[in-house]
């Protein structure tokens, strides 16, 4: 089944205002390049509206993204960020559960799904990240980890709005390291992903997901990852933070 790729940048907490709008205007000007790519900029909380802006402007269609948000509408809750802001400030997307939620703040399979329901109440599309540790898969466990991960972020999902979701698989070893899984290790997992979302809702449902590689993605290895029939684009971190950089894995995609 043909699954438009998606590639989406992450950029952590990294840049400042003039940085963002520039990188932002490099990627909406350089469009083209990846036109047969979903392309998706997630920058800090604070630039959002600066990005959306710059993208606006550009007249592209690259999508933004936020890097997190509650699962309430509203409300005392300082610090966070409400689905409808997001929409009201043009998000299309929203990335959930990665792995450094999951370690450094404590958020578990449970909370995760309760943002994955609100964003797609809210119109948002979830980008939903799970992947094992090190240790995890040195232990072989990996698909225990992997499927536990999914099946509990995803839970009570119907089967309409599963298939609006988008998984990124991202080993924890590979972020960051330079480490990255070989196209036939992700493609393993890639494989395990779509299976279970196939028990979840459908085969037919689980063939219209589209799920992302996450891990020191990089245009000299993004190509062999396009190649495997279930990776179907990339979740980028530090690659996203340079133009070339981006639109190089993007285009491996294309």
């Amino acid at each position: 089944m043909s699954r438009k790729p998606i590639v989406a940048g992450n950029w952590k907490m990294n840049l400042d205002r003039t940085k963002a709008r520039e990188l932002a205007a490099a990627v909406a000007a350089r469009r083209g390049e990846a036109a047969a790519v979903d392309l998706v900029l997630c920058p800090p909380a604070v630039y959002v509206e600066t990005v959306g802006t710059t993208l606006a402007g550009s007249g592209s269609d690259v999508g933004l993204g936020a890097q997190n948000m509650l699962d309430k509408a509203g409300g005392a809750y300082t610090g966070e960020i409400a689905p409808p802001m997001l929409v009201d400030l043009g998000c299309d997307y929203v990335i959930l559960g990665h792995s450094e939620r999951r370690t450094l703040f404590g958020e578990t399979d449970s909370a995760v799904n309760v943002k994955a329901k609100a964003a797609l109440a809210a119109g948002l599309v979830p980008i939903v990240c799970v992947g094992e540790t090190l240790e995890e898969r040195e232990a072989g466990r990996t698909a225990a980890v992997v499927t536990a991960q999914v099946q509990g972020s995803l839970a009570g999902i119907p089967a309409g709005d599963l298939e609006k979701v988008v998984v990124a698989y991202e080993p924890v070893w590979a972020i960051g390291t330079g480490k990255v899984a070989t196209p036939e290790q992700a493609q393993e997992v890639h494989a395990l992903i779509r299976g279970l979302l196939a028990k979840l809702a459908s085969p037919e449902v689980a063939g219209r997901v589209r799920i992302q590689y996450g891990g020191s993605v990089k245009p000299d290895n993004a190509a062999d990852l396009a190649r495997q029939p279930d990776i179907d684009g990339a979740l980028v971190g530090g690659a996203s933070l340079k133009a070339d950089d981006f639109l190089g894995i993007a285009r491996a995609f294309a």
